[in-house]
């Protein structure tokens, strides 16, 4: 058995699943562990921004864009709440995040000595905002740990885990045995019961609807064969998005989800938490619902179904469309009344401009299998029910979170997994400002995204709610911005300003072909909310 510290262990164990990037910031606690990444340098990339923050966000949007589990380090205390925010959306997001998370001298944690970083009880914290969590005491136990913890963030439910471990456990030796073999996730079951009753509930009803969330996300096969069997429009929205193809002839957006919510018959959700379904659409007795979800405890949340199959969304679906036919009734092409709805749609967000001419605009420079990261901004929330997407894994939303600030360092991190796909996050001047200081790290890594300042001198949605309900009485919704061309040029990063959405896509064409970082600047004034097409009301 080789001889290794705790962080080699930790490294080689991380290698051996897989993960062959960190996004990491260094520190006096952290020390043992980068001197493990250094040498590692062959193998490992790290990535380091210039905030805790950013370091979780980049893990996240490199999970959401490939799919796969991501690591990230920080220093204890301050910079693990540093990243908090982050943890919280990917936990929110359901993305297999592993934090690496610095500590105090083993003997002395949870004291209250007064140690450089000490936090009280820093593991009780870390449990409280991720899915599993645990301390590592020695080099013999890390290699079993990290396996541990990504076995927890991958299977079942995907969420972000954490390992601490104090600075000098990170320094100590011993011989360790590392895993040799490939996590083994738990085998899927297929409920044949639930399996018959949902297909008997689908099969029966006249007008069935679907409904997607994140969870359905490498179910897209499935998903547009069942939806043909049913002749069933499939409605989505942030994460759901993209599954289905905006161009396929049975995807709607949410505003017309809406539309046909009051006369479904049947809905079958699959990976979606049905928040807003449950919550505002309403639903009745003449609704019959089928839920998918990996989570046991998801269906049951907030009414028990008439069937819940438990699993990967692929999984069931398979079974379930194995079992479909002998239940299935013939239906009647919904084309015409789905195209009459999509009018309806067109018209009513013609009265949502600037933003819609903005984001065709995008649409028309980003590829389909480019990747756009939407942000808590006036474009952001008219890009979620307004910009068609076309493959999954192509439009990220930050989630329930919804914390501004998000989408520059997520996007930079889908971006550096995926160097080969053009990335283009959106911006408000508010929430930008939050990481701009990570310009310099797209700089230092030479991170090819394409961000889009959207400037309208405020907090806008803040500023409208103060207009709007509290008699025009404004308080900390203004903001001082800088000039953001010459923000980026300092950074030695090529930026570009648009003044309409003819200027917009042609300066995007033009970031693009740079295969460089590069920012455009969007001087705009107030624009018309979306809110009456997002938060739509009861009708069942």
């Amino acid at each position: 058995m080789p001889r290794l510290s705790t962080a080699e262990a930790t490294v080689e164990t991380l290698l051996r699943h897989g993960l062959d990037t960190v996004y990491a910031l260094p520190g006096l606690h952290q020390d043992p562990l980068f001197d493990a990444f250094y040498h590692a340098a062959d193998r490992l990339r790290v990535i380091h921004p210039r905030h805790e923050q950013t370091a979780a966000y980049m893990a996240l949007g490199a999970a959401l864009a490939t799919g796969k589990p991501q690591a990230f380090g920080v220093v204890p205390g301050p910079g693990l709440l540093n990243a908090g925010a982050a943890i919280l959306t990917a936990y929110g997001m359901n993305a297999p995040l592993i934090g690496l998370i610095g500590q105090i001298p083993q003997a002395d944690i949870d004291k209250g000595h007064g140690h450089l970083h000490e936090i009280h009880d820093q593991l009780g914290l870390m449990r409280h905002i991720t899915k599993w969590a645990e301390r590592i005491r020695s080099p013999q136990e890390a290699p079993t740990l990290v396996s541990q913890a990504i076995w927890h963030a991958t299977s079942g439910r995907q969420r972000p885990v954490a390992l601490e471990c104090a600075l000098d456990t990170w320094a100590k030796r011993s011989e360790v045995a590392l895993p040799d073999a490939p996590l083994q996730l738990p085998p899927q079951v297929i409920d044949d019961e639930a399996i018959e009753t949902a297909a008997r509930i689908l099969g029966n009803a006249e007008r069935p609807i679907l409904v997607l969330g994140g969870g359905a996300t490498d179910a897209s096969a499935e998903v547009i064969h069942i939806a043909e069997m049913l002749e069933a429009p499939v409605s989505s929205y942030r994460r759901g998005r993209g599954i289905i193809p905006s161009s396929h002839r049975l995807a709607v957006d949410m505003p017309v989800g809406h539309r046909l919510w009051k006369d479904a018959d049947a809905v079958l959700a699959i990976g979606t938490r049905f928040f807003i379904q449950n919550g505002n659409w309403g639903i009745d007795d003449k609704l019959k619902v089928v839920r998918v979800d990996v989570d046991p405890d998801e269906p049951d949340r907030f009414r028990k179904p008439d069937a819940a199959l438990v699993g990967d969304a692929a999984h069931q679906l398979r079974a379930l469309i194995a079992a479909l036919p002998k239940h299935n009734r013939k239906r009647p092409s919904r084309a015409a009344e789905l195209n009459g709805h999509r009018a309806w749609l067109t018209e009513r967000l013609s009265r949502l401009e600037p933003q819609v001419s903005f984001l065709n605009a995008i649409r028309n420079a980003l590829p389909a299998d480019g990747i756009f990261v939407d942000e808590v901004s006036q474009m952001g929330f008219a890009s979620r029910i307004a910009f068609p997407v076309e493959k999954p894994r192509t439009f990220l939303s930050p989630g329930y979170q919804d914390n501004l600030g998000w989408g520059f360092g997520t996007a930079l991190g889908a971006k550096a997994a995926m160097p080969d796909k053009k990335v283009l996050a959106i911006a408000g001047d508010g929430g930008f400002m939050y990481q701009v200081g990570e310009l310099a790290t797209a700089a230092r890594h030479n991170i090819a995204l394409v961000v889009v300042v959207f400037d309208n001198g405020a907090f806008g949605n803040v500023r409208r709610i103060q207009q709007e309900r509290y008699g025009n009485r404004l308080i900390a919704s203004d903001l001082h911005n800088p000039d953001f061309g010459k923000l980026a040029d300092s950074f030695g990063i090529a930026s570009f300003k648009a003044m309409d959405a003819r200027q917009l896509e042609d300066a995007l064409h033009k970031a693009f072909a740079l295969n460089a970082p590069a920012l455009v600047w969007v001087p705009h004034g107030d624009v018309p909310s979306p809110w009456d097409m997002i938060m739509m009301p009861r009708v069942r």
